[in-house]
């Protein structure tokens, strides 16, 4: 064989071990793999070698196309030992969770009254079922402090952002390596339609990792908040429902994780951690009977869960909060979630 070009399989990248198969009709020298039995002209290939598909996760060895989906490919090992299967998501299969588009404010200036008093508000309102119209007459009867129901649903909506870049300045400080993740999805309205809710907590922290908004059960909303939260640790076990828009999100973004999809309430491994959430989440939500729109619905949910992990005891925690358990160590009481440490974390 002539070694002017670099010879190698177009289809199994195999280097080595090829038959001479006549010539093509421009006369060029073909060959024919004696692994895959492909024929090729190596004049007509390039020069540079270019994978076209990803290599096998498992053995290194080049893949092919063995189904095409509308938001993933799923790919199999060339080598008919290995022959693993496995999936690829497209770019524009899946958007940005829910919880990365907030509106608001991301500072604390240009506010009439001090930060004891909003964060009052907020607690208030995350941490209990009273309504606007009753923080308004508290304050005005406990503190004699003049403040309109308007005004306090404003202030829980409008401050989302800010809590948002407290939690991911607070992210790489904890721990997430744990045995299972619990993923589930509950619905909520808004303005009389149906939504849903796709949400992970871990098992061992009760830390709600993330959620994401959206109207749709599809595999592209999970995709969504599995692609939000794949870089937080690692979970051995990925615990689910029977929905199967979960087998293909699990297998992209969790490759290394047993999915678990559980069948009974009575199964050795349920899902009842996170239904436990969706109760807290839904006695919260219940006191106010919807939501008025989609932006504002996702920023009251953002800070909600912020609440529930950094601020809320658990008592099955022995009255510390996720946060505390997954190694972060700071100050739970609510007036402290604005202090000058926290701002400078972040370099508000």
């Amino acid at each position: 064989m002539s070694n002017n070009l670099p010879l190698f399989c177009p289809k199994c990248n195999n280097s080595h071990h090829f038959y001479r198969y006549g010539k093509d009709k421009l006369g060029n020298q073909k060959y024919q793999c004696r692994q895959c039995k492909h024929q090729f002209a190596p004049s007509h290939l390039p020069l540079k070698r270019k994978r076209k598909y990803p290599p096998c996760p498992k053995c290194g060895k080049c893949s092919f196309l063995h189904h095409d989906y509308q938001n993933y490919s799923n790919f199999r090992c060339s080598d008919k030992q290995c022959n693993h299967s496995f999936f690829s998501a497209k770019a524009d299969c899946s958007l940005p969770a829910s919880v990365e588009n907030l509106f608001g404010k991301s500072d604390l200036r240009r506010m009439r009254f001090p930060v004891q008093v909003i964060v009052s508000v907020l607690t208030l309102y995350f941490m209990s079922k009273n309504s606007c119209r009753c923080i308004s007459l508290l304050l005005s009867r406990l503190f004699n402090i003049c403040l309109s129901h308007v005004t306090v649903a404003a202030w829980c909506s409008k401050f989302a952002p800010i809590f948002r870049n407290l939690t991911l300045s607070f992210l790489p400080l904890m721990n997430f390596n744990s045995d299972e993740w619990h993923a589930d999805e509950t619905v909520v309205k808004i303005k009389g339609q149906k939504y849903y809710i796709w949400l992970i907590v871990d098992s061992e922290t009760r830390f709600c990792l993330g959620f994401h908004l959206t109207k749709s059960r599809e595999e592209s909303s999970a995709m969504s908040l599995f692609k939000s939260v794949n870089g937080l640790g690692s979970a051995n076990a990925l615990v689910s429902d029977r929905l199967p828009s979960y087998n293909v999100p699990v297998k992209i973004c969790f490759p290394n994780s047993l999915h678990i999809k559980v069948k009974d309430f009575k199964d050795d491994i349920s899902n009842n951690l996170i239904e436990s959430f969706n109760k807290t989440f839904k006695s919260w939500y219940n006191t106010k009977q919807g939501f008025n729109s989609f932006e504002s619905a996702n920023n009251l949910i953002c800070v909600f869960i912020f609440f529930y992990n950094f601020l809320r005891p658990h008592s099955s925690l022995n009255n510390l909060t996720p946060a505390q358990v997954a190694g972060l160590n700071y100050n739970p009481k609510p007036h402290n979630i604005f202090s000058h440490k926290a701002y400078m974390i972040r370099g508000i």
